[in-house]
């Protein structure tokens, strides 16, 4: 059944000093619809929704955006500011995709929310905090009342979505854009807060403009979706419709981006000794004791417990779990990083704490970060990046040698002068993600390591970036017989790459095993979560 459209965008066009960032955009939206505006990093979806509320500065727009009611139509991109202020919290709302930088750091929560109350709704300050109160009710958050005497720092991450989502709607808005809303958040929650904005939206009939670059949340949330690449808006329709058969070869790219299984098998001697064991593994960070002062003023948080695991040579052990779980905790203590309780055997050596004996085991184990954006120092070129572990581990090697070493390094991970003429000489923030993370890679295999500690290595990437960077890695392995230590909160990452998975929660292993039977018949409820989230 059609319905009269809530918002009709006619050809938004956005430019910035007379460059074209969003090209001729067509979509509309009706009451009650939920649309998905879809696409990579850079392609136009998050401008062209701010571009609506008219929030981009210094931006040229033109087209026209109409916003419908009973009594005619507003054209959103001819309206005078002050008239933008009427739209701005009570038409149209917005949230956004990190709560933590949106939200006020210096008033409580309740406060924030009343204070959008009382500009809307015109309510004085009893009546506005009693409606604050409410609103975080309806987000489902535990305690209301005493949650709003909370600042943000003070909630969880999802608790945090929770209070903008009420700040959002505590004024009834028609139409609600979402930016990412679930991205920062752990993969059970972002299940959550997608059922929550469902619910609301079905008690209210707003409809949600939701910006994601995320597919599967699109299949379980949208009934039409939007696709964009390069600040076109290239295909558009129902959402089974466009899955099953889109007709936009990017489309198509993007579908066809989920990481897919293949890993990597190689001949297992059984009788070879695992590159990393752990045996009744403890980790504990040291925490402050509240009202103690002096020599035992601190206790200590436990964030690893009684972990039994093994890493044999040349496989790919997952440990997947949400913030908190432990798992980059159990990393960091991998690498020698963090102190630790009971046996830990890294390439059947044991982490002294000492630079000098420590240093072959440094070189066997070596890291890969989340974000190569931050692990990259911006101040050193690529040949400096790549060719400092040599430094360190091969301090007699000539500077010729180890150029030629940072040149072969960067090749193995698909880097060449041919590619950036000047490679060798440029510095990260010359490069794409990708091309960034492919840096960082290079800057841990050049010294020849075992094993390779990949925390997160593609969660801060697009998804056909993501995929790229995971055939990589699996074809690294297999030239190389690397084993992999990998960290994630992705199932679908830890499907095509895994031989085997731990899950963690709280910091400890709830079940452990071959990915096929951990995933395939998972016999934890909290794993069956996760799958569940995922799939």
């Amino acid at each position: 059944m059609n319905r009269a459209p809530l918002l009709d965008v006619r050809q938004l066009t956005v430019a910035f000093g007379g460059k074209r960032v969003v090209h001729g955009v067509d979509f509309h939206i009706a009451a009650g619809e939920k649309l998905a505006l879809v696409g990579e990093s850079g392609s136009g979806k998050t401008v062209t929704a701010l571009s609506l509320l008219r929030l981009v500065q210094n931006a040229e727009l033109s087209g026209s955006a109409l916003l419908h009611d009973a009594h005619g139509s507003r054209d959103l991109l001819a309206l005078s500011e002050r008239e933008m202020l009427g739209v701005r919290g009570s038409d149209i709302a917005m949230i956004f995709q990190e709560p933590m930088t949106a939200l006020n750091p210096l008033y409580t929560v309740g406060d924030q929310v009343a204070e959008v109350i009382e500009l809307k709704q015109g309510l004085d300050r009893k009546a506005a905090w009693q409606g604050a109160v409410q609103a975080l009710a309806a987000t489902g958050i535990p305690e209301p009342e005493r949650r709003a005497h909370a600042f943000p720092h003070q909630l969880s991450g999802g608790q945090r979505q929770r209070a903008m989502i009420a700040m959002a709607l505590a004024t009834r808005p028609r139409l609600l854009l979402a930016d990412e809303p679930t991205t920062a958040l752990d993969v059970t929650l972002r299940g959550q807060i997608l059922d929550l904005l469902s619910d609301l939206q079905r008690q209210t009939g707003m409809a949600v403009l939701i910006i994601t670059h995320d597919l599967n949340l699109v299949r379980k949330f949208a009934d039409r979706v939007a696709v964009m690449e390069n600040g076109h808006l290239v295909e558009q329709g129902r959402v089974a419709q466009v899955f099953e058969s889109p007709r936009h070869s990017y489309t198509r790219k993007l579908i066809e981006s989920v990481p897919q299984r293949d890993v990597v098998e190689q001949p297992v001697d059984s009788s070879a000794p695992a590159v990393i064991r752990g045996r009744q593994l403890q980790v504990a960070y040291p925490t402050p004791i509240p009202g103690i002062k002096g020599w035992f003023r601190k206790g200590e948080y436990v964030a690893v417990h009684g972990a039994d695991f093994e890493l044999p040579p040349g496989r790919t052990l997952g440990v997947v779990g949400e913030s908190g779980s432990g798992k980059s905790t159990l990393a960091l203590a991998a690498l020698g990083l963090m102190p630790h309780r009971g046996d830990l055997q890294v390439v059947g050596r044991q982490w002294q704490g000492r630079t000098g004996a420590d240093r072959p085991l440094r070189r066997a184990v070596q890291v890969v970060f989340q974000d190569p954006f931050s692990s990259l120092s911006p101040r050193m070129t690529v040949e400096e990046i790549v060719g400092e572990g040599l430094l360190v581990h091969e301090p007699g090697m000539p500077a010729e040698k180890r150029r030629e070493a940072v040149v072969a390094a960067l090749s193995e991970v698909g880097l060449t002068e041919a590619q950036f003429p000047g490679l060798l000489q440029r510095y990260p923030h010359e490069f794409s993600g990708g091309q960034r993370q492919r840096l960082a890679i290079a800057r841990a295999l050049i010294v020849r390591p075992q094993v390779l500690v990949l925390d997160e290595p593609t969660s801060a990437l697009d998804v056909t970036i993501q995929q790229q960077v995971l055939r990589l890695l699996q074809r690294l392995q297999r030239e190389k017989q690397l084993s992999y230590l990998l960290i994630t909160h992705d199932v679908q990452v830890i499907r095509a790459m895994a031989h085997e998975v731990m899950v963690m929660k709280d910091g400890a292993i709830l079940e452990a095993g071959p990915v096929d039977r951990v995933l395939g018949a998972p016999r934890d409820a909290y794993t069956r979560t996760l799958v569940e989230a995922a799939s």
